[in-house]
Protein backbone atom coordinates (compact mmCIF):
# COMPACT_ATOMS: atom_id res chain seq x y z
CA UNK A 1 0.00 0.00 0.00
CA UNK A 2 1.47 3.35 -0.97
CA UNK A 3 1.51 6.07 1.66
CA UNK A 4 0.30 6.24 5.24
CA UNK A 5 -3.26 6.27 6.52
CA UNK A 6 -5.00 9.61 6.88
CA UNK A 7 -4.35 11.25 10.24
CA UNK A 8 -7.19 11.32 12.77
CA UNK A 9 -9.53 14.33 12.37
CA UNK A 10 -7.98 16.15 15.34
CA UNK A 11 -4.39 15.90 14.01
CA UNK A 12 -2.55 17.85 11.33
CA UNK A 13 -1.62 16.36 7.95
CA UNK A 14 2.00 15.48 7.31
CA UNK A 15 3.69 15.65 3.92
CA UNK A 16 3.37 11.89 3.29
CA UNK A 17 -0.40 11.85 3.83
CA UNK A 18 -0.78 14.94 1.64
CA UNK A 19 1.39 13.47 -1.12
CA UNK A 20 -0.27 10.05 -1.31
CA UNK A 21 -3.92 10.20 -0.21
CA UNK A 22 -6.76 11.11 -2.54
CA UNK A 23 -7.50 13.85 -3.65
CA UNK A 24 -4.34 15.81 -2.79
CA UNK A 25 -2.15 12.95 -4.02
CA UNK A 26 -3.63 13.07 -7.52
CA UNK A 27 -0.97 13.65 -10.16
CA UNK A 28 -3.64 14.90 -12.55
CA UNK A 29 -7.40 14.83 -13.02
CA UNK A 30 -9.11 14.31 -16.35
CA UNK A 31 -12.65 14.19 -17.66
CA UNK A 32 -12.93 11.43 -20.29
CA UNK A 33 -16.33 10.79 -21.86
CA UNK A 34 -18.04 12.12 -18.73
CA UNK A 35 -15.95 10.02 -16.32
CA UNK A 36 -13.65 11.68 -13.79
CA UNK A 37 -10.21 10.05 -13.69
CA UNK A 38 -7.70 10.90 -10.96
CA UNK A 39 -4.19 9.62 -11.75
CA UNK A 40 -1.93 8.60 -8.89
CA UNK A 41 -0.91 5.64 -6.76
CA UNK A 42 -4.10 5.02 -4.82
CA UNK A 43 -5.52 2.03 -2.99
CA UNK A 44 -8.82 0.90 -1.46
CA UNK A 45 -8.48 3.43 1.39
CA UNK A 46 -8.66 6.21 -1.19
CA UNK A 47 -11.57 4.57 -3.00
CA UNK A 48 -13.57 4.62 0.26
CA UNK A 49 -12.82 8.34 0.71
CA UNK A 50 -13.86 9.06 -2.89
CA UNK A 51 -17.12 7.11 -2.42
CA UNK A 52 -18.05 9.46 0.42
CA UNK A 53 -17.24 12.46 -1.78
CA UNK A 54 -19.33 11.13 -4.69
CA UNK A 55 -22.27 9.30 -3.07
CA UNK A 56 -24.37 7.14 -5.38
CA UNK A 57 -21.69 6.93 -8.06
CA UNK A 58 -19.50 3.95 -8.86
CA UNK A 59 -15.92 4.62 -7.75
CA UNK A 60 -13.30 2.18 -8.99
CA UNK A 61 -9.56 1.73 -8.73
CA UNK A 62 -8.14 1.15 -12.21
CA UNK A 63 -5.16 -1.04 -13.12
CA UNK A 64 -2.82 1.96 -13.11
CA UNK A 65 -3.70 2.88 -9.50
CA UNK A 66 -5.99 5.76 -10.52
CA UNK A 67 -9.48 6.43 -9.25
CA UNK A 68 -12.40 6.65 -11.68
CA UNK A 69 -15.80 8.14 -10.86
CA UNK A 70 -18.54 6.52 -12.99
CA UNK A 71 -22.29 7.21 -12.99
CA UNK A 72 -24.61 4.98 -10.98
CA UNK A 73 -25.63 1.84 -12.83
CA UNK A 74 -26.78 -1.73 -12.29
CA UNK A 75 -23.80 -3.00 -14.28
CA UNK A 76 -20.20 -2.70 -13.07
CA UNK A 77 -18.15 -0.01 -14.78
CA UNK A 78 -15.30 -0.80 -17.16
CA UNK A 79 -12.24 1.15 -16.00
CA UNK A 80 -10.70 3.34 -18.71
CA UNK A 81 -7.07 2.97 -17.67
Amino acid sequence: MPGPDLPPPDELFDIDAWAYRWPSGAEKAELVAGILIFSGEFDERDVEIARRAYPGRQVVLNDGGGIEIHPASDTPPHPRS
